[in-house]
This record gives structure tokens, sequence and C-alpha cells, in this order.
């Protein structure tokens, strides 16, 4: 078997870094580039991209799988089923101190005037014909996803957030 036969290193990263990030206590966060294949909470896409906190305290159901990453969770209180292929996450990172991995995003024909992501990598070493596979460990800005401010929920586009008052 050949490099070009091989599968994709990318969900053995991810399940890597995200083993990482649990063993050491920190949040892991990816970061996914949003299209049609990909099962997301639309209203929180920002840019065409969403982070999204796939800790265990965040998720249900969490399976890091070769083709896809599939979990539930809640955004603004109501349960939602992610469902993201691994081709469209383009980091894997932790929230408290920013070190994980950004990966290489696939830019489709005939979108080269597109604006590139913020997080895109690093060009390859050698300018070869195979396609870059050098990633870089990046910087987040603070993430529009499934979790706010110190694990708090974001709070949904509209009106104040309810809230439940504890009786002793």
């Amino acid at each position: 078997m050949n490099a070009l036969e091989s599968t994709s290193t990318r969900p053995y990263l991810i399940r890597a870094l995200y083993d990482w990030c649990t063993d050491n206590g920190l949040t892991p966060y990816i970061a996914v580039l949003v299209d049609d294949t990909v099962q997301v909470p639309r209203e929180y896409v920002k840019n065409g991209e969403i982070v999204l906190n796939i800790s265990f305290d965040a998720t249900s159901s969490l399976k890091l799988g070769n083709d896809f990453i599939e979990f539930k969770a809640r955004f603004a209180g109501s349960a939602r089923e992610i469902m993201v292929p691994v081709s469209r996450v383009i980091a894997i990172y932790a929230r408290e101190n920013g070190q994980g991995m950004a990966f290489p995003v696939a830019v489709p024909a005939g979108a080269g005037e597109e604006k590139p992501s913020p997080l895109s990598s690093v060009p390859a070493a050698g300018g070869g014909e195979e396609e870059p596979r050098v990633v870089q460990l990046v910087t987040p800005e603070p993430p529009a996803s499934n979790s706010g401010p110190e694990g708090e929920p974001p709070r949904p586009p509209g009106g104040p957030r309810p809230a439940l008052k504890r009786v002793k």
C-alpha cells in the first residue's frame, strides 16, 4: 500500500487530540467548515464555519469515527443531533490554551477567488503536486458554538434566556 492508497490521518489525529485534551482536563473544540453535508444548527454558523464543544460534559453519544463525528448536544436548551464529516473539520484545539491542530482545507475547483479561511494550513515544503499535509497550531477566536463563556450555553437570537430557580 502506498501513500495515495492509505486512509486519511485526520480522524486519527482528531481522536488523539481529543484524548490529549480530556486527559489533561482541557475542553476539546472543533472548528468545522459548513456545507450541505454538515448537520449543525445553521443559526450558529458564522462565515461558513462553526465551532463546537465536543467535551464529555457538552455532548452525549459522542462517536469519533473515521468518516463522521456524531453526537447530541444542547443549543439554547433544545437537544440537537450533530453530524460532521471528518473531512469538514478544519481544526481541533483546547479552549483553555488554544493548543491543537489545524487541517488543510480542500479548495473546490473554481473557488480560487474566495477569501481563505483564517485556519488555513501552512504551505507544504517541496512544492510537489501532492495535497499539502502540513498543519499548524492555531490560537482560535472566541467560539460561536454550543458553549458560551465559562461553559454557559450561548443566548439564542432575540429575547432574554429563561432561568430556572432551585428551591431547597
